[in-house]
């Protein structure tokens, strides 16, 4: 499978967002290769985005948000939790980055079964946590360029077609609510 280049992250986020439906994400762990394919993605820009991270400028822990596109920005959350994205941005912002939200299992659904500790496939990758919990993804792979096969990667996946992706207001958030940022690709 072909890697996305980094040109690919370098555009308006929420276009990222919308385009990163049916890209595959690859996760390797030792000998082991895990991977899904993307199907749900919330876009969060800079200062035109209240709900974004990066609206109240850089800290320590956004400080990717605001660096190289196409590297990921992984945070801790609810005090349990992981969250992934990938930086995306335009020139035109100074932040950006696309959570992660959910895929569809492809390889590797053994270990995921064992991370999450369900057989229940539907429910192995459902979910921002739940991804990171099945694919091992923690803080140890904040700041990761997705650009390069490593131990995590984003490769070309299958077509969606446009008609197949559902925009929607984006999940668990109180302020900008009007943005209809949430890409899914309906069954």
């Amino acid at each position: 499978m072909r890697m996305l280049p980094r040109l690919f992250y370098a555009r308006d986020t929420v276009d990222v967002a919308r385009d990163l439906l049916g890209k595959l994400l690859v996760r390797r762990i030792d000998q082991k290769t895990i991977s899904g394919i993307i199907i749900e993605t919330e876009a969060y820009r800079y200062k035109d985005d209240k709900a974004s991270h990066s609206f109240v400028g850089m800290t320590k822990r956004n400080k990717a948000m605001f660096g190289q596109v196409g590297i990921t920005y992984v945070y801790f959350t609810y005090g349990m939790h992981y969250c992934m994205n990938v930086v995306a941005k335009s020139d035109e912002y100074q932040a950006g980055a696309v959570l992660l939200r959910a895929l569809i299992p492809k390889e590797g659904i053994d270990f995921m079964i064992k991370q999450r500790k369900t057989g229940v496939i539907s429910n192995l990758t459902s979910g921002p946590a739940k991804l990171t919990q099945a694919l091992q993804i923690t803080k140890k792979q904040y700041g990761e360029d997705l650009t390069k096969r490593t131990t995590l990667f984003i490769t070309e996946g299958i077509k969606i077609k446009k008609s197949d992706v559902i925009a929607r207001s984006r999940v668990g958030i109180k302020k900008a609510t009007d943005k209809l940022w949430n890409f899914t690709v309906q069954n």
